[in-house]
């Protein structure tokens, strides 16, 4: 029987008290959220949340397009904007349509979604950089990335490891975004694919971070990310950058829970109000003025009846609800 190959290289970092605290958080955060809840699955939310990525993502590599011209693009219409920029964002777009379909341990995976992000951009896209680069703050230089000679085996050892280690996911997709920053592979586009396999890394973990707008955070705090970058390349090893990573999920957590919170209160206020305004209102009837799937409406009214809000007089025809 053949041994599986073991990677070369074992990335340096220290799993902190604070590390640790942080997965705990973020696993209890994620023991409240279900992909499967009614806002959760939302294609509408999903689509606000794809579209915020994307924005942010690109914002933090300098791409002035908001929000508003994000979401045009991502509806067919035409914006105005210069043409890089906007192919900047269509590229963006089709690399995270392909989520669902790409392997984060494959090589030619990450060379395919690379050749996508930057397809019209550059001339190396889709291929490992010719020459050296490094990674810059503005017009300061943070880094210097290995040379491009060692690219191909770092970038395979680096894969090799994130497939076979036994780190905990959260853990593991950070270290995997620091040491692909670190290699710096692309000549171009180094920043959006880190964020983008760190994300695909995680939804193989948990399916509800293809919908999580970590990127909103990281841009809220891009210095702090830029400094993690440059600290974690003073020390040697990417403890730093893992404890950034894991405070920026977290508070995309929080925000989505909260968000969620406060729709789903709205949800409950609506039907308490269309219930009292007609008591013989049908589920149907209550999908239509609400936008909640079948499922959706039940869900609330058993919510309700257990919070004794909401009783049910009579059976399901010929019956009617009392709000109490």
């Amino acid at each position: 029987m053949s041994k599986s190959k073991e990677p070369s290289y074992i990335p340096p970092f220290t799993v902190t008290d604070e590390i640790t605290s942080l997965v705990a958080e973020i696993a209890e955060m994620l023991g409240k959220m279900n992909v499967n809840d009614e806002k959760l699955s939302a294609p509408m939310l999903r689509k606000q949340n794809r579209i915020r990525t994307i924005h942010s993502s690109l914002a933090i590599e300098n791409n002035s397009m908001t929000i508003e011209q994000v979401t045009a693009i991502m509806d067919g219409k035409r914006v105005l904007g210069a043409p890089d920029e906007i192919k900047e964002v269509t590229n963006a777009i089709d690399a995270y349509n392909l989520l669902f379909e790409l392997d984060p341990y494959k090589e030619k995976d990450l060379l395919k979604a690379h050749g996508i992000m930057t397809s019209g951009l550059i001339k190396e896209n889709g291929k490992y950089r010719s020459d050296g680069v490094g990674v810059f703050d503005g017009q300061r230089c943070i880094h210097m990335a290995p040379p491009p000679t060692r690219v191909p085996y770092l970038i395979r050892d680096l894969l090799l490891w994130v497939k076979s280690t036994k780190v905990h996911p959260l853990i593991r997709s950070c270290v995997f975004h620091y040491e692909f920053e670190f290699i710096h592979p692309f000549s171009d586009g180094n920043g959006r694919m880190g964020r983008l396999w760190q994300t695909l890394l995680l939804m193989r973990w948990k399916p509800l971070f293809a919908w999580l707008p970590v990127e909103t955070i990281v841009k809220e705090y891009q210095q702090d990310y830029y400094k993690a970058i440059a600290l974690c390349d003073k020390k040697g090893d990417s403890t730093i950058f893992i404890t950034f990573m894991l405070k920026c999920i977290l508070s995309s957590l929080n925000e989505m829970y909260e968000s969620n919170q406060k729709s789903n209160q709205k949800s409950n206020q609506k039907i308490l109000n269309a219930l009292t305004a007609n008591p013989k209102i049908t589920i149907k009837e209550l999908q239509d003025l609400i936008g909640l799937s079948e499922s959706g409406v039940k869900k609330v009214l058993r919510q309700l009846k257990n919070d004794g809000l909401i009783s049910r007089v009579g059976g399901a025809k010929g019956g009617h609800w009392e709000v109490l």
